[in-house]
């Protein structure tokens, strides 16, 4: 790629405004180069810089006496005892996966791994969020299909676990999926490896795969709308190669035991220019690379193609001087490609030399300090008119039937069958058996308890409210496994932000985000932001995806969902019968209006520690939140879970029956216990909201207002839609 002219309109086709490009021209008191122009362009970038979030994000709470570290480096680190740290985060790949599902999502797999393990973490689990379509357009299907296939392909053959997530469906997401992954990486405390680089003369490593033409300016694609022509986009999709990136990892961590180590980063979004740029950034020191010596698949590759170029299972390591030859060892024992690009300077820049010319010399503290940073106009999103009085058209029993049948709540077997939740031997719960994956630490008793949560029909109604379910959601399905949550990493999904309304979105919801978690205590610690998910101009429903995490002493005592016969069902937790927002409301009466269910996040903190604490003292078997579709649906997936049948007790006078028991209260949670009287009491004494609610046993589905069904059919209406779908 040669242009004649290096101007503001090539500037625009890079991504960058007028007024950056200016900015540009000021910093380098001339007109950049190809490769400078490609350099700044993906720094600056809406996926690279956060320009329209960060003030935002500077607001959340992100600090703990357990956090190691917070936001800023490739991963959030926690302590979770025993010397040990966990280190996880999640991050989008949404844009390459409509246009390439499978390897938009194998990719999106690979990078999270790749900010895990980069800080010493051997990666245990892997999980994701997932939006998708209307399914009955056939590209939703195709993505579908691409999307699972991809994620499953990734991480079955790297041998890491995939043991959660979620997945919906939504028209607006019809042109534009989500594609948010998450890894979970264990690590020794003293044996973290940070990404600043340090060091004048030390050598600049560059290991891993070669680097081809795949996935030129991928980090500027994420950061603009999808026209008509998305299609189009394919060659900025990277290819990944998984069992490359197995070897990468046990590469990685092999020369980590060394103390050859200076720094270590990824290359991931922007590949090369931001790896390199934020090493010598955040060491406050300069970088030299020579392009001649980057391994290449592809013959005469520029400067500005070898800068920009996404190729994945790539690493760039600062060493001790001296310790090539043993760090060149490792690598090749591992068939891995090895070379020498650099090295550290005192100058403060970052200079790219290329067949004897230099192709960049850019000054790096004002490539961050002046990088662009916007308070963009924004619009306080309307608080949605009170739903009204609410007539069911059909029975309870018929409703339950439509509702755990509906796309948003069918059975995900087909998708979780694709992934191997078990490699590595430590998952002790997977999908289907608890409200969060449970992995063993090795070598431990302890396990971690792992979720990805968010309602984006609540965030579209309000999304501050959105935002805070989102992170309560996740806070109470850790909390129902017996688990104590420590911290959150998010994936903040949005449309264009330069639409006052968008940006009114992402306000509340990050405000929103915030309450919940300082009244939790419950940190964010790592996360992405991805927007301009819009096709043709219409947007996404705000989707702030929640990734928690919590601590569990005894992970063979983390409490499943599935019932045993003869237990008695207990309710905590107030009930009013909200049904604003519901999937009640959209699946059985086609409507999408009214406030989303009121959170009061001192009852989700007080009813969510009397839950674990009623775990740990074990008077609780089995245990599990109330969430989307109701009371009725979280008691049918228990009853699904242990085969068995439910005999539901009276229902309050005071509240229609569809709104008991499809209304989508908050801060509540189905206990099953052998006493429950003696539950109620612990309850009362507690100050705790609780009702009897039934017995389990039988095999069928029992109560008032005529609800009699068998298990076998509410497990045939929930295990229809995908069978029927990809049959």
């Amino acid at each position: 790629m040669n242009p004649t002219v290096i101007d503001a309109a090539l500037a625009r086709s890079f991504g960058l405004a007028a007024e950056e490009y200016d900015r540009v021209l000021a910093i380098m008191g001339r007109v950049p180069t190809l490769t400078e122009l490609g350099i700044f362009s993906v720094m600056w970038s809406e996926h690279c810089s956060y320009k329209s979030s960060r003030i935002w994000l500077k607001t959340l709470p992100t600090t703990a006496p357990w956090v190691i570290h917070g936001p800023g480096e490739n991963a959030g680190v926690v302590d979770i005892g025993e010397g040990r740290a966990a280190i996880f985060k999640m991050e989008s790949h949404n844009h390459p996966s409509f246009i390439e599902p499978y390897q938009g999502a194998a990719t999106g797999v690979g990078g999270i791994l790749r900010d895990v393990f980069t800080m010493g973490a051997r990666p245990v689990a892997n999980l994701n969020a997932l939006r998708f379509g209307d399914p009955s357009l056939p590209v939703t299907k195709r993505v579908v299909d691409g999307v699972v296939r991809g994620i499953g392909g990734y991480g079955n053959c790297v041998g890491v676990p995939t043991v959660g997530g979620e997945t919906n469906f939504h028209p607006s997401y019809n042109g534009n999926p989500l594609v948010n992954a998450m890894t979970v990486g264990i690590a020794d405390q003293d044996r973290i490896f940070l990404s600043a680089a340090a060091g004048i003369g030390n050598p600049v490593v560059y290991v891993g795969s070669k680097t081809g033409r795949d996935g030129i300016h991928g980090a500027t694609m994420a950061s603009a709308e999808f026209g008509a022509d998305a299609e189009e986009k394919r060659p900025t999709v990277q290819v990944g190669d998984p069992f490359i990136e197995k070897l990468l990892i046990e590469a990685c961590l092999e020369l980590m035991a060394t103390d050859a180590i200076v720094a270590i980063q990824d290359m991931g979004a922007a590949g090369l220019t931001s790896s390199s740029v934020e090493m010598a950034g955040k060491g406050g020191v300069g970088i030299e690379l020579e392009l001649d010596a980057v391994p290449q698949r592809e013959t005469g590759m520029s400067a500005y193609e070898m800068m920009l170029s996404e190729s994945q299972e790539r690493m760039l390591i600062v060493l001790q001087p001296g310790r090539e030859a043993m760090a060149r060892a490792i690598f090749e024992k591992w068939e891995l490609d090895f070379a020498v690009i650099g090295r550290i300077t005192d100058t403060g820049r970052i200079v790219v030399r290329h067949q004897g010319r230099t192709e960049a010399d850019i000054e790096l503290a004002p490539l961050a300090d002046q990088a662009p940073l916007y308070e963009r106009p924004w619009v306080e999103p309307a608080k949605p008119a009170p739903l009204g009085p609410v007539e069911s058209p059909v029975a309870p029993g018929a409703a339950l039937l439509a509702l755990i049948g509906c796309p948003d709540l069918a059975s995900r077997a087909w998708i979780w069958n694709q992934y191997d939740g078990t490699v590595g031997g430590q998952t002790l719960r997977r999908p289907g058996q608890a409200d969060a994956a449970i992995v063993r630490i090795e070598g431990s008793r302890r396990a971690l308890a792992l979720t990805t949560d968010c309602t984006p029909r609540y965030c579209v109604a309000d999304p501050e409210t959105g935002g805070a379910q989102a992170v309560v959601e996740s806070w109470r399905n850790i909390t129902a496994t017996g688990a104590t949550p420590l911290a959150v990493t998010d994936n903040l999904n949005f449309g264009n932000p330069e639409k006052p309304a968008i940006m009114g979105q992402i306000v509340a919801a990050i405000r929103g985000m915030g309450e919940a978690c300082r009244a939790l205590d419950y940190p964010i610690v790592s996360g992405n932001v991805s927007l301009y998910n819009e096709t043709e101009g219409t947007a996404i429903l705000p989707t702030p995806a929640i990734g928690g995490l919590g601590v569990i002493e005894d992970g063979a005592a983390a409490t499943g969902i599935a019932l045993a016969p003869g237990l008695d069902l207990v309710l905590i937790g107030e009930t009013g019968g909200e049904l604003g927002a519901s999937l009640f409301l959209r699946e059985i009466l086609h409507r999408e209006d009214g406030a989303p269910p009121a959170l009061d996040l001192a009852a989700e903190k007080r009813n969510g520690d009397f839950v674990r604490s009623q775990i740990r003292a074990g008077a609780i078997a089995a245990c599990h939140d109330v969430s989307d579709g109701g009371l009725l649906v979280a008691l049918a997936e228990m009853a699904l879970a242990g085969d068995t049948g439910i005999a539901l007790a009276a229902i309050p006078e005071t509240l229609a029956p569809h709104a008991f028991w499809f209304g989508e209260d908050q801060a509540r949670y189905v206990a099953a216990t052998e006493d429950g009287p003696a539950l109620l009491a612990a309850a009362a004494a507690a100050g705790i909201p609780a009702r009897a609610l039934g017995r389990s046993g039988g095999d069928h589905l029992t109560g008032p207002d005529g609800i009699a069904i068998s298990i076998s059919e509410i497990r045939a209406a929930h295990e229809a839609f995908f069978a029927r779908w990809f049959a």
